[in-house]
């Protein structure tokens, strides 16, 4: 049974063969006359959006699952939950908040589990990323030798981005402050999966001539506790047309949103000429469409 947690549960040739999916008119539907559950324990906007219409462009029905009606590990643990949806469901989609629940849910799955998002990863933002990069520049082989540059906050979205950019031949230039750098962990596991990875606290060195540069906010959900903390710890990291100017002619800018405009962006970056954040939404869906029908040809 096949399962995306992150990123580099697929091969660089599978990553492109999800690409490819994700990519061609829709034609199968191996979903028809099955359902999927999508389980939330974080709401979300494009999640929801691009989840649901993807189960239904592959022939099947999605249904949505908030927190407040399993209660994982309240009402019952995560296992008795993905046990039970396995009984109705062909797959399963979770964003959670700890990767372990994840974990768990694999460990007892009977249909592929996707990582809606976790703590760790955020594989179907990784794959929407990349598709964008792909149609901007003329295919996913075309990426190979590119430079993308991610400033800001070593979370979850950095990682799979670096793994899905890295993966497809780019080279990756991390920018965060000190404290919030991809740990040693992270990036021995990028590195190990042959992406060319350079981390800095200098974001004018990650961009010089960069093709495409990717930022996300510095508060995430859940950590709204250290919005002070990390105003403070950030300033200098917002994406301004100043660092877009020592970018590549042609180059791009990517957000995986919502933006705080004025914060880690500025708003004339997010709606100028260089940003393809709104084509990078729509890319939610096709990515998630793409890795859901090679997750179910693998059974």
């Amino acid at each position: 049974m096949r399962h995306l947690l992150e990123i580099d549960d697929l091969t660089a040739i599978e990553l492109r063969e999800v690409l490819a999916l994700a990519s061609e008119p829709i034609s199968a539907h191996p979903l028809e006359g099955k359902g999927a559950a999508l389980l939330f324990e974080k709401p979300s906007a494009r999640t929801r959006n691009s989840m649901e219409l993807a189960v239904v462009q592959l022939g099947g029905h999605p249904l949505t699952i908030r927190p407040d009606e399993v209660g994982l590990d309240t009402r019952e643990t995560v296992e008795d939950v993905i046990r039970t949806l396995c009984c109705y469901h062909a797959l399963i989609g979770a964003r959670v908040f700890q990767h372990s629940m994840l974990e768990r849910a694999v460990a007892v799955s009977s249909v592929p589990i996707v990582n809606m998002l976790s703590d760790q990863g955020h594989p179907l933002q990784g794959l929407a990323d990349v598709l964008t990069l792909a149609d901007e520049f003329g295919g996913a082989d075309a990426l190979a030798g590119r430079t993308i540059a991610y400033v800001g906050d070593g979370n979850n979205v950095a990682r799979s981005l670096a793994l899905a950019a890295g993966m497809l031949g780019m080279s990756v230039r991390v920018a965060s402050p000190e404290g919030f750098e991809l740990s040693d962990s992270d990036t021995d596991r990028i590195r190990a999966a042959g992406v060319e990875l350079l981390c800095t606290q200098d974001p004018v060195a990650a961009c010089v001539g960069a093709d495409a540069v990717y930022t996300d906010v510095w508060t995430s959900m859940g950590q709204e506790a250290e919005t002070a903390l990390r105003l403070q710890a950030f300033s200098g990291f917002t994406v301004t047309e100043d660092l877009m100017a020592v970018t590549a002619p042609d180059s791009v800018f990517l957000h995986c949103l919502p933006a705080h405009r004025g914060e880690e962006v500025t708003h004339d970056v997010l709606e100028s000429d260089r940003s393809r954040v709104w084509p990078q939404a729509e890319n939610r869906m096709h990515a998630a469409r793409g890795a859901m029908r090679w997750l179910l040809e693998q059974r």
